[in-house]
């Protein structure tokens, strides 16, 4: 009868070498992780503003949630800064991916866009000169935006929107609604891109308000109920003050069961004064 030789039981100076060797290759990739995410902070946090611009009659505020997946960074933005001619601009975003690469192409945008609203006023020729620098640099990302810029002399809003997800906005008065504004391609995707402009008058008191999917859409809640819901929840609280209510909106994506980041844009306007209208 053949017998089969009994394996040598490994000794235990093996044992511990081995144990050594996967001990180290985890620590080392421990490491690697915590480098890309302490990367990728890094560079949301130099994405993301400081501050948002504001005016008499107009109170600004935001918030921002990271993803549960992935490095739990970069995706999300938003934005507020000055434009020569007085006027403010706005935006918020959304970029594929949350991990360094994400966040870095966040900060390409902002960059970009800041730079070409310093020489053109039109929403829709800013998107549109963005998408064709982000394109023009090779970058294989996408991004969902939507830009607003905000004239208080003309108590007016003018919107362009990048495959982004739809305002939300509420009158003092009782009016409320989803904006569900013409748009183009999110930007990243094709060249020579046209998009359209909305014109949001502010003849009352109110509350414009702007997010990303990961506040409306989770996997309890589909994107049009998370929008409605927005929408009461913008309505009932329209005479609070813009921090109180992005505080409210951002409790809606706690409850869509999101996995995404989430962002939240708010521009609570009260009557500028001096202006037209």
């Amino acid at each position: 009868m053949n017998r089969r030789r009994a394996r040598r039981s490994a000794s235990a100076e093996e044992l511990l070498t081995t144990l050594q060797k996967l001990t180290a290759r985890a620590r080392h990739e421990v490491q690697v992780h915590q480098a890309r995410v302490e990367l990728a902070e890094a560079l949301q946090r130099e994405t993301l503003p400081g501050s948002l611009p504001a005016l008499p009659g107009l109170q600004t505020a935001a918030r921002y949630s990271p993803a549960r997946s992935g490095l739990n960074i970069g995706g999300d933005w938003y934005d507020g800064f000055r434009l020569p001619d007085g006027t403010l601009a706005f935006a918020i975003g959304d970029v594929q991916g949350h991990d360094v690469e994400a966040a870095a192409f966040m900060g390409q945008i902002r960059i970009a866009m800041r730079a070409i609203a310093a020489t053109t006023a039109d929403p829709g020729e800013i998107m549109a000169r963005t998408n064709d620098l982000l394109l023009s640099i090779g970058s294989t990302l996408l991004a969902t935006c939507t830009f607003v810029r905000l004239d208080p002399r003309a108590r007016e809003l003018r919107t362009a929107r990048a495959g982004h997800v739809a305002a939300v906005w509420a009158a003092v008065d009782g009016r409320s609604g989803i904006a569900q504004d013409e748009g183009g391609l999110p930007l990243g995707i094709q060249a020579e891109q046209e998009y359209p402009v909305t014109r949001h008058r502010l003849t009352a008191p109110g509350a414009f308000v702007l997010v990303t999917d990961g506040v409306v859409e989770g996997r309890s809640l589909p994107i049009d109920e998370g929008l409605e819901a927005v929408m009461r929840l913008v309505t009932a609280h329209v005479s609070a003050a813009a921090e109180r209510l992005a505080d409210e909106v951002m409790r809606t994506a706690e409850r869509t069961g999101h996995e995404d980041d989430a962002a939240v844009l708010v521009l609570r306007h009260n009557g500028f004064p001096g202006g037209a209208g």
